[in-house]
Parts: structure tokens; sequence; C-alpha cells
């Protein structure tokens, strides 16, 4: 069974950043999974896509992947630049664009 240990990014509604200090473990599936012919909704037999484990650290994760005899691989953790801005920076005289409200 394979398995994807990775960083997972935030959630587009968010603005903190809860959540994104945990590693986790998805498992692949063993097959795609079917569109069901009458809705079009998309289903399957295999529970194993459904099965997410949260790390407090990358090590731990892999830990937890050799222990079980899972194949894995590593996504390399992405770097999220935070922009400082203040509020009355909107207001500025010196935009490059007018401010058109």
């Amino acid at each position: 069974m394979r398995a994807r240990i990775f960083k997972p990014a935030r959630n587009a509604m968010q603005s903190g950043n809860r959540r994104t200090k945990t590693w986790r473990i998805e498992l692949e599936g063993l097959g795609e999974p079917e569109i069901e012919p009458l809705m079009g909704w998309t289903s399957g037999t295999d529970t194993r896509r459904q099965v997410r484990l949260d790390f407090p650290t990358r090590e731990a994760a892999i830990a937890y992947a050799e222990r079980h005899g899972l194949d894995f691989w590593v996504e390399d953790e992405k770097q999220h630049e935070a922009r400082k801005m203040a509020y009355s920076d909107n207001f500025r005289t010196d935009r490059s664009a007018p401010w058109t409200h």
C-alpha cells in the first residue's frame, strides 16, 4: 500500500496558520473511483482513500509509515511568505493604480 506524507496547505478561507503545522499521511486507493451511472456521483468500494492521519513532525510520520510497512514518499514543505501590509496602505497617495471607490 502506498502513502503520501505531506504538510497540508491552509484552507482558502483561512487567514491564520491553524492546522498547518502538522504532517499528514494519506493512503492511496487500489483503483480509480467509479462514476455511478444514474446520478453521476463518484463512488468506490475502497475505503482506504478516506484514511488521513496527522502527526506533529515529519519524522513521526515517516516512523509510522516504516513501522507499518507502508511504501511512501514525502512531499517537500512549501514555505508561505506572509506579506506585511497596513490598512492605511489602501489609502496611500503614491499607489500605482488609482483607488476607484
